[in-house]
């Protein structure tokens, strides 16, 4: 009884969330399309590309980053438009922009709206100009913004129920590996997801739960006293699922890990790590610091680097903003100071005059130290 119970909530509510959920056609022949973060054209502003995707580090003079992809697709059979990014911030403005074969020459754009640094799928279905084949899809950023912008791709979605199942399966078993929060919590699958997998069962379950307890109310003789156990059966058979997936995420993870710090030294291991670049530049920095104490100013524009920086270059006196992508003001260095940039935009130095200005603050004299990839270490004059 328990299994067709269950079975029966699942499909239940699974029915109800295709229902909700579908706004193409439930079946379709078209395939979503994707385009990675290679594919992508940035026309307007500075990028780079990353394993992690297409970092947008800056935008144009007139404060505008602009990154298209090249399609010819039909609007009727795509309904919905979703930007993979991270780090979207909340003072930025960002717009959906297309063309159209009815008016190829005329560009039009919609206002995205952004949670947690995510710009936030769009639905173009009920969109006067979404029509005929789209022959250019783009993102526009207007607004400048201190941290670079991350953008893993774009897919373009039928939103039919194949697709959204498939994409809820893939979200529950993207693999997961081991972030900062990650000793109190686990997602589950992808860090971004419309049906979480814990959630899902949990409803599923408890709508199970409510079916026995209305079989035991209007139809006792087929439950019998065995109600109970029903309930705890699925939801002990829930919980072994959730947690087998989180197992399977455990191995991968262990694989991963051994891969990559087996058999090596412990400065092999560091410079095997997510933050291996900045403990490179940061030996040889130290190697170039006279012995603590000094004051050791530590800037950068991600606050990742920022903060690992600081933590290799102890026992050292480290100054450095753990929050904010800020620069010590002029006046707070002096004489005897050493300043490490790792990577960080509106630092400029005058090598013939031995002069070190960032910001709007006035230039101090300093010595150039080391350079290099980007980053350098003064010592204050």
């Amino acid at each position: 009884m328990a299994t067709w119970l269950f079975g029966a909530s699942a499909l239940i509510c699974v029915t109800l969330y295709l229902a909700m959920t579908v706004q193409g056609s439930w079946l379709t022949s078209a395939p979503t399309l994707h385009s990675v973060a290679s594919d992508l054209i940035v026309n307007r502003g500075s990028s780079q590309l990353r394993p992690e995707g297409l970092a947008l580090l800056a935008p144009d003079p007139a404060g505008t980053t602009l990154v298209s992809v090249k399609t010819a697709l039909r609007s009727s059979d795509y309904p919905v438009v979703a930007w993979s990014t991270l780090g979207v911030p909340d003072q930025v403005e960002v717009a959906l922009l297309w063309q159209n074969s009815y008016e190829p020459s005329r560009i039009f754009n919609r206002r995205l709206d952004v949670e947690a640094g995510r710009v936030q799928p769009y639905a173009l279905d009920n969109d006067p100009n979404w029509k005929g084949v789209i022959s250019g899809l783009a993102l526009g950023i207007r607004g400048s913004f201190a941290e670079p912008i991350i953008i893993r791709g774009v897919t373009v979605k039928t939103m039919s129920a194949r697709e959204l199942l498939g994409d809820r399966v893939r979200e529950w078993f993207t693999f997961e590996p081991w972030s900062g929060s990650s000793i109190n919590t686990l997602i589950g699958g992808a860090d971004v997801q419309d049906l979480p997998i814990s959630f899902t069962f949990a409803v599923i379950v408890g709508l199970a739960a409510l079916m026995v307890a209305a079989l035991a109310r209007w139809r006792p003789q087929w439950v019998g006293t065995t109600g109970a156990v029903v309930i705890g059966g699925m939801f002990v058979a829930a919980w072994v699922v959730v947690d087998a997936r989180w197992q399977w995420n455990l191995v991968r993870q262990a694989a991963i890990t051994t891969d990559r710090y087996a058999g090596k030294s412990w400065r092999e291991r560091h410079l095997a790590a997510e933050d291996g670049v900045v403990f490179a530049f940061i030996e040889k920095v130290r190697a170039r610091l006279p012995p603590p104490p000094v004051r050791v100013f530590m800037v950068g524009d991600e606050h990742y680097y920022r903060d690992r920086g600081a933590y290799y270059l102890y026992p050292y006196n480290v100054f450095f903003s753990p929050w904010v992508n800020a620069m010590p003001p002029a006046s707070a260095v002096r004489p005897g100071d050493y300043m490490v940039v790792f990577q960080r935009r509106g630092v400029q130095y005058d090598p013939a005059r031995k002069l070190l200005r960032w910001d709007a603050n006035p230039p101090v004299s300093a010595e150039l130290l080391l350079a290099e990839g980007g980053s350098a270490l003064f010592k204050i004059n």
